[in-house]
Parts: structure tokens; C-alpha cells; sequence
């Protein structure tokens, strides 16, 4: 039979309990400062859409996040909190005319102007793996060209 003093049994199970809730914890949450820039000023606002994950990229009704700022600058800028670990997109767009949607010439070439994470060079529909940005716990910051 082991025996144990007090002292050390009131140690074993601080230790037990202390790595049962590191275990438990859930994973922390970062932020992410998104800046759109070359913006046309005017009417109308600048729509940030944030995708978390492939699924359902490019299609603003199944976005993670959408984050409004006014169009009335060269600039805007706005902030995502509370973001889980993990992979995102963001598409911003110059809505000019307040219809809530991004507009396409031919259901296919955007008709306001647009832009996305990283910036990529874009030759037909925009993939997520391009636009891709990794969030962990910490901040990140991101500038995102508009074009018209």
C-alpha cells in the first residue's frame, strides 16, 4: 500500500486539476484588421465579407462575417473579433447603388469595384486557396486593393 501526506496529495490533484482545464480551454481567438484601399468615393458602402473556409466563397449569403463601412473615402477600414483559429477569405466591394450585392456584367465580371485578400492576380473566378489568410490568436493586419 502507497501512502501519501497530505502535502503531497493536495499537490497531485492541484496538478490534476490545473492540466484538466489547460485540456479543456478552448482555442483563442484573434483579430483581424482589414483596410480596403483605391476606393472611388461616392455613394452607396464598402462591404467586407469574411469566409471561413472554401465552402461557400464568393456567395456573400454564406459568409462567416459582413462588416459594412461608408464609401465616402479613398480608405475604410474595419475589424473582425473573435475569430477561431483557422482559414479565411475576404472579398470587399464598392456596393455603389445599396442593393446589398455585389453586381456582374454578364453574371460573371464585377460591375462595382472589388477586391481580395492577398491581392491575387485574377484570371476567371477568384479561388479561396489565393485569398487565403491562417488565423491563430494573434491580430493580423490586412490591406485589400479595390478595383474598377
Amino acid at each position: 500500500m502507497v501512502r501519501f501526506d497530505t502535502g503531497q496529495t493536495i499537490g497531485l490533484l492541484c496538478a490534476a486539476a490545473t492540466s484538466l482545464w489547460l485540456l479543456a480551454s478552448p482555442a483563442q481567438a484573434g483579430e483581424l484588421d482589414v483596410k480596403a484601399q483605391h476606393i472611388a468615393p461616392g455613394s452607396g458602402s464598402i462591404h467586407v465579407v469574411l469566409y471561413r473556409g472554401a465552402a461557400g466563397f464568393r456567395h456573400e449569403d454564406r459568409a462567416f462575417r459582413v462588416l459594412k463601412a461608408p464609401a465616402n473615402s479613398a480608405t475604410a477600414s474595419v475589424r473582425f473579433e473573435a475569430l477561431p483559429p483557422g482559414d479565411y477569405a475576404v472579398m470587399v466591394y464598392h456596393d455603389a447603388n445599396a442593393n446589398d450585392k455585389l453586381d456582374l456584367r454578364f453574371g460573371m465580371f464585377p460591375a462595382e469595384g472589388w477586391g481580395l485578400s492577398n491581392n491575387p492576380r485574377v484570371m476567371g473566378p477568384p479561388s479561396f486557396k489565393a485569398s487565403k489568410v491562417t488565423m491563430d490568436d494573434q491580430s493580423k493586419s490586412i490591406m485589400i486593393d479595390l478595383h474598377y
